[in-house]
């Protein structure tokens, strides 16, 4: 099984995301993450969810989707249809000398931009391919990771996907 993207536009109201996840748990499918905010219009809002599953699946979960009254569109973005990032917010301990240096040039060497750096903490913010984020995260560890907060998958049709 696959891991698909679905994007979906609803409207900004009061029980939407319930009534989706409800769907999801409901028939025994899992949400690996979702990503939820207003899109311009402030009645509108874009939810990415991914999820996992075969062909036939991802069918019935768009099928399903599209019968709730909140929702205006489903789109499955496949690899050659999307832009996808995702954003990890990771907190060191601080550390110094040559540990905090080679700390602070693999954060550069990912792209990823130090957000505060304090006598007992250093705080980075990463941002890209789910894949990048991944490897990223596996070159840090050994650094130390005390805390971190990742956001999931945003994604968004290129052109003549939505």
């Amino acid at each position: 099984m696959r891991k698909h993207i679905i994007s979906v536009l609803v409207e900004n109201e009061f029980g939407v995301l319930s009534r989706i996840a409800s769907l999801f748990s409901g028939r025994g499918f899992n949400i690996e993450s979702l990503t939820v905010a207003e899109t311009d219009d402030p009645t509108v809002s874009s939810m990415t969810i991914v999820t996992t599953g075969d062909d036939h699946i991802i069918e019935q979960i768009t099928k399903q989707l599209n019968k709730l009254i909140n929702v205006i569109k489903v789109v499955e973005l496949t690899e050659s249809t999307q832009m996808a990032r995702e954003m990890v917010l990771i907190k060191f301990a601080s550390g110094s000398g040559a540990k905090r240096l080679e700390l602070l040039r693999l954060v550069e060497v990912y792209q990823g931009r130090v957000l505060e750096l304090g006598p007992r903490s250093l705080v980075v913010e990463l941002t890209g391919a789910r894949e990048k984020i991944g490897t990223a995260l596996k070159v840090l560890a050994p650094f130390g990771i005390r805390e971190m907060a990742r956001t999931g998958l945003v994604a968004l049709g290129r052109d003549g996907a939505r």
